[in-house]
């Protein structure tokens, strides 16, 4: 295991860590899926900013999750790697509590 994987299980374990790292989930399964529409491709970044009519450091941005894309930006990434953006609502967790 190397040093950041144990940096990364001793973080874990403190509270209010966890708290803010689940809290971050949706974003970094947004990430992950974006990056893998791409992988299944076969595609670039360069390439998919091609298609999108952008720039690769935007590409970088938005798979990095450091932006908040809209769902027009999301729909151009889906056709730029030949995939469909299916956005769907499930419900939460027990232990949430409900407004």
């Amino acid at each position: 295991m190397t040093s950041i994987e144990k940096l990364g299980k001793k973080w874990k374990k403190d509270p209010e860590f966890r708290a803010e790292y689940d809290a971050l989930e949706e974003e970094f399964a947004l990430a992950a899926a974006l990056i893998d529409a791409r992988k299944q491709a076969d595609l670039t970044q360069e390439e998919i900013a091609e298609r999108m009519g952008t720039s690769q450091t935007a590409i970088a941005r938005l798979e990095g999750d450091k932006g908040n894309p809209s769902i027009k930006t999301l729909r151009r990434y889906a056709e730029a790697t030949g995939t469909r953006l299916k956005i769907t609502f499930e419900a939460a967790p027990d232990d949430q509590s409900r407004p």
